[in-house]
């Protein structure tokens, strides 16, 4: 897990700042997915569906997206300060999320 900072005893995520706006978006496209859900039911036309699928590719990459950003300004930069191999661990595993975003 990438923790970042403690206070109360209890570590956070670099994107805990941002929280309720990820959850606002994650919100927003499970209601987006549901509609894919209720359109594909009702028969709907295809491009339609597929316009509403690409919204949500979309959607989900503006999130990844910006976790990738809050996981490397957060954890990857104070890792990094710190060193080491909890340093060279988070670079790997940021350059490796972010192949995998590249591929999907």
């Amino acid at each position: 897990m990438s923790e970042t900072t403690e206070t109360g005893g209890h570590a956070h995520h670099g994107y805990i700042e941002d929280k309720s706006k990820y959850l606002t978006r994650l919100k927003r496209i499970e209601g987006q997915a549901r509609g894919i859900h209720r359109m594909v039911d009702e028969e709907q036309y295809c491009i339609d569906i597929l316009t509403q699928i690409s919204a949500i590719t979309s959607a989900l990459e503006n999130v990844a997206l910006g976790l990738m950003d809050d996981h490397l300004k957060h954890c990857v930069a104070d890792a990094v300060k710190l060193g080491g191999a909890e340093g060279e661990l988070k670079l790997k595993e940021a350059s490796d999320a972010i192949a995998r975003l590249v591929r999907s």
